[in-house]
């Protein structure tokens, strides 16, 4: 695509600073988060076994992500479509002419797409909550299938392909950090913040070769927000609320951490401009 302005390097500092303020705020862990938990160790108890067995189903197909492909369950030429709709003079073909865009375009395609999302999570949570405990069993699966593509679209707004393994594994680490207690976060966010060096990247892949029990903590992390979503009927309420709040957060998430990706990459490309001009 063509040469854009580029953001300067105390506007991608303060960018920063916006994104480092928010990490700092997501390191606080509420009580109820961690008793919450509880619920989901009786419905592994009461939920009959034929929805066992299809919820089993339906997490193996999900745990096939980051072995198979980041096609999943997005479609890049959706994500294409709203960047050009943004910026009508470039052409986008690839995933690739999106890491020039300007950062304030970036977040706007991907705030547009997490909006979409938040409306399906409702409309889905909402639908399994008439069943209560039962269509409850159904829904973590799904949820967790809209988690993903919420993710595989903010991904593709930032200019991050997500066929490539190494950006599964950062998704996943996302989906993780969401719902990660205050331990986990931090422990996350160190992680990423090396995560251009390719022995760090690799290391993190060999950690989550035991996808299927990131898929069960995740899901047991859920919390206290789906408990009254096992209620029949009043669960179309609830489950309408607390689907959209967490397809929010997961949105949140993937935005902060990708924009702060694209931020710290640019930075250090101007650094490495600034050397160079140094050395000549």
């Amino acid at each position: 695509m063509d040469e854009v302005i580029r953001e300067s390097t105390e506007q991608l500092n303060e960018e920063l600073r916006i994104i480092k303020k928010w990490e700092k705020a997501q390191k606080g862990l509420w009580f109820w988060e961690k008793i919450g938990r509880i619920p989901f160790k009786l419905l592994d108890k009461f939920t009959p076994a034929f929805i066992q067995k299809k919820l089993g189903v339906l997490l193996d197909e999900l745990g096939s992500f980051v072995q198979t492909g980041g096609q999943y369950l997005t479609k890049e030429k959706h994500v294409l479509h709203k960047m050009q709709i943004q910026m009508p003079d470039a052409v986008f073909t690839s995933i690739s002419d999106i890491q020039n865009v300007p950062l304030s375009v970036m977040k706007s395609v991907s705030d547009d797409l997490n909006d979409s999302s938040k409306q399906l999570a409702a409309i889905q949570g909402a639908s399994t909550g008439i069943g209560g405990v039962f269509t409850l069993a159904v829904d973590i699966p799904i949820l967790l299938g809209l988690s993903l593509k919420t993710i595989q679209d903010t991904a593709i707004a930032y200019g991050y392909n997500p066929k490539v393994k190494k950006e599964r594994i950062f998704i996943v680490k996302c989906m993780q950090f969401a719902t990660a207690d205050t331990v986990g976060k931090e422990a996350i966010l160190n992680e990423l913040s090396s995560y251009s060096d390719a022995r760090e990247s690799q290391a993190m892949m060999s950690q989550l070769q035991g996808w299927r029990e990131v898929i069960y903590t995740y899901r047991d992390q859920y919390g206290w927000k789906k408990l009254l979503q096992m209620v029949p009927v009043a669960g179309m309420i609830f489950g309408a609320f607390t689907n959209r709040s967490m397809i929010a957060d997961i949105g949140e998430t993937a935005g902060m951490l990708y924009r702060k990706r694209r931020i710290m990459e640019r930075l250090a490309e101007k650094q490495s401009h600034i050397t160079d001009a140094a050395g000549e």
